[in-house]
């Protein structure tokens, strides 16, 4: 979660925020980054600061983990369930959400639940 929130959102967003501002499209942004919706292509300023956002809650819910929070236990798995729900619409950097929130999802609740079983063995009535 603090890797996936700090260095792929976060970093992401602040190292092409010099290039948004600068107006010029010298760099071609929208040719390494495609969205499936063309409303998210059109207004990479606007992905910049959902992005930065995703990030931030991300961390947020790390520290919690890392604190041993029950409230940065549910913060993480609501951002990994909507990060694996809106995965499919920011190809191709959504595959690597995906792979960061799918394992992050996995570690989260084989940590919390452990060796619990669905249903308990009871003892044999005589």
């Amino acid at each position: 979660m603090l890797i996936h929130g700090g260095f792929m959102e976060i970093g992401g967003c602040l190292c092409l925020i010099p290039i948004l501002l600068s107006g010029s499209d010298a760099f071609g942004v929208g040719r390494y980054f495609s969205f499936i919706v063309p409303y998210l292509q059109e207004n990479m300023s606007l992905m910049l600061a959902i992005g930065l956002l995703y990030g931030v809650v991300r961390v947020m819910g790390a520290i919690g983990l890392w604190k041993n929070k029950m409230w940065g236990l549910v913060l993480s798995i609501i951002n990994c369930v909507i990060t694996m729900a809106l995965m499919i619409f920011m190809l191709p950097a959504g595959i690597m959400d995906g792979i960061f929130a799918c394992s992050a999802l996995l570690l989260i609740l084989t940590q919390y639940y452990g060796d619990k079983k669905i249903i308990e063995q009871r003892p044999e009535m005589d």
